[in-house]
């Protein structure tokens, strides 16, 4: 069974534990920050002057949206980070959800299942991300299993057309000037009653981070016999 196509394929197998989709945004998702043109038209009462062109020269820094969807609440989570798309952005993204949210909604959950994309910071090839989320399953004391979407089927993922059509709408033509208006813009309740709760993590991230060595002999993660690649269970060390 894959299970990232649970939901989606109506499986009668039922996954016994908290199930939460997530994913980094796509690069079209990684904002510019500062006085410049975007795509869109927004009402004003003046006239905005800003640069043609978004060179990221011009920018005074980056938004980057990492989104978690709850199902069962209808609820996202963003973290807008202020640096870099990496993996340890990924799963500290995760870490201020598990304890600003999670752990309030399923204080006796064991596990959770994350449906996430296989590419970018979280990919499924990168041995990085599973090291930063061995990490976090070790803190939190709660084991995590990983269920990848395979190439070309990320638009399965809950969190594509239930969170980020939103955020594009929300921020839609708007010149950013600021981390915290973008954070603004993104908190709301839609008519459908999916409620979003946005964050700032100013956090500076280090690129081209190696896996440590000797972690691949040393891992807790249990890999599926069927399609290992996508699916496997990340258990806390103690």
């Amino acid at each position: 069974m894959l299970l990232a196509h649970v939901e989606s394929a109506n499986c009668p197998v039922a996954y016994q534990g908290l199930k939460i989709t997530t994913s980094l945004s796509s690069v079209s998702l990684i904002f510019s920050v500062g006085n410049l043109s975007r795509e869109g038209k927004i009402y004003t009462t003046e006239t905005i002057e800003v640069y043609d062109h978004d060179f990221p020269s011009l920018a005074e820094g980056v938004a980057v949206p990492h989104t978690v969807y709850d199902q069962a609440r209808n609820e996202a989570y963003v973290t807008v980070g202020t640096s870099r798309d990496t993996s340890e952005f990924a799963c500290d993204s995760l870490r201020h959800w598990w304890y600003n949210y999670g752990i309030l909604y399923y204080a006796n959950a064991t596990s959770i299942l994350m449906l996430m994309d296989g590419g970018g910071s979280n990919s499924s090839r990168h041995y990085i991300f599973k090291q930063d989320l061995q990490a976090l399953a070790t803190e939190i004391g709660v084991e995590i299993r990983v269920a990848h979407y395979p190439p070309y089927t990320s638009k399965w993922n809950p969190v594509e057309h239930k969170a980020f059509p939103h955020i594009t709408r929300a921020l839609q033509g708007v010149v950013l000037t600021s981390h915290q208006l973008t954070k603004e813009l993104i908190e709301t309740t839609t008519k459908k009653g999916l409620k979003v709760f946005a964050s700032i993590l100013n956090r500076i991230y280090e690129t081209g981070r190696k896996v440590a060595k000797g972690f691949k002999e040393s891992m807790t993660i249990i890999f599926d016999e069927f399609l290992g690649q996508w699916n496997y269970v990340t258990v806390p060390e103690n």
